[in-house]
């Protein structure tokens, strides 16, 4: 059995990705590991290299500027880095430059690779997904963030990244999938309040028309971490790739996680949630088997 890993990055230092960390995280698992280096404005190149690692192969590309759309050149770059991938490998996994799995959960993975392999009738595995916000300390957990998403796919061309790259589909169908017992750590939402404002306006030139951006692009720029429905205080641990950046944190952002901004309608439905462990009625980008 061979797996792949895969990913895309463009202006890494500028808005300050963990990318390096979110490879080092995957590392372990995979045979070869795909990275689609943007056009990018900094050193993005330098800063993968210095991973130092022979499994990284690092290829280029030029983002197209007429994709501004809902996020759909993230998924036009993802499909580019899944063609790259070796066509022997059984499986591909996806990581996202924010996104670092925990050391914790790799062996699970391997073997969930391993078990379903010959099952043709799988062709992802499911993640969860722990979406942490403001800083280390904080997740959030209401139906404003997704909760599972495929991160491993077959190594099947048919299969294409889905609007901006969250997930995968096989031309219009929902790919079958087997959950895994694993957990993604997303880092997006977690830096300064300046630092998280200038990543927005960065990101928002593949979101928006010219029209769409002069007045986000001209509003503040300190991003306002108090937008929020639900939080809960993170109690477990960070990845060890992670260690440092934790450590190295310089900012503070008042966080009450007893503040909860719900409507009625969520606010019974939160509570459903949290006493069943159910979704009632969420958008699922997979089908289980």
């Amino acid at each position: 059995m061979k797996i792949s890993g895969f990913t895309i990055i463009k202006n890494a230092i500028i808005m300050d990705y963990p990318i390096v960390e979110a490879i080092q995280s995957i590392l372990p698992v995979v045979d070869e590991m795909i990275v689609l280096v943007g056009d990018c404005d900094d050193d993005t190149e330098g800063l993968i290299r210095s991973i130092g690692s022979d499994k990284i192969k690092i290829h280029h590309s030029v983002w197209n500027p007429k994709l501004r759309k809902g996020g759909e050149a993230l998924a036009d770059e993802t499909n580019k880095a899944f063609q790259l991938i070796d066509p022997t490998s059984d499986w591909a996994f996806y990581i996202q430059g924010d996104e670092v799995v925990h050391e914790k959960y790799l062996p699970t993975i391997k073997e969930a690779c391993e078990k379903y392999v010959a099952d043709k009738r799988v062709l992802g595995l499911l993640f969860k997904y722990l979406h942490f916000y403001g800083t280390y300390d904080f997740v959030g957990d209401s139906r404003r963030w997704y909760n599972r998403e495929i991160r491993i796919i077959r190594n099947d061309k048919s299969i294409t990244a889905y609007r901006d790259a969250q997930g995968f589909r096989q031309g219009r169908k929902k790919l079958p999938v087997k959950e895994i017992e694993a957990y993604v750590y997303h880092y997006g939402w977690v830096k300064s309040p300046k630092k998280m404002r200038e990543k927005q306006k960065q990101a928002a030139r593949y979101w928006n028309t010219d029209d769409e951006l002069k007045p986000f692009i001209a509003s503040s720029d300190v991003f306002n971490f108090d937008d929020f429905d639900s939080l809960q205080k993170f109690t477990g641990t960070h990845p060890a790739v992670m260690q440092k950046r934790v450590a190295e944190m310089t900012w503070h952002v008042d966080i009450d996680p007893s503040k909860k901004q719900f409507s009625f309608k969520d606010r019974i439905l939160h509570y459903i949630e949290l006493k069943t462990g159910k979704r009632l009625f969420d958008f699922k980008n997979y089908r289980k088997i």
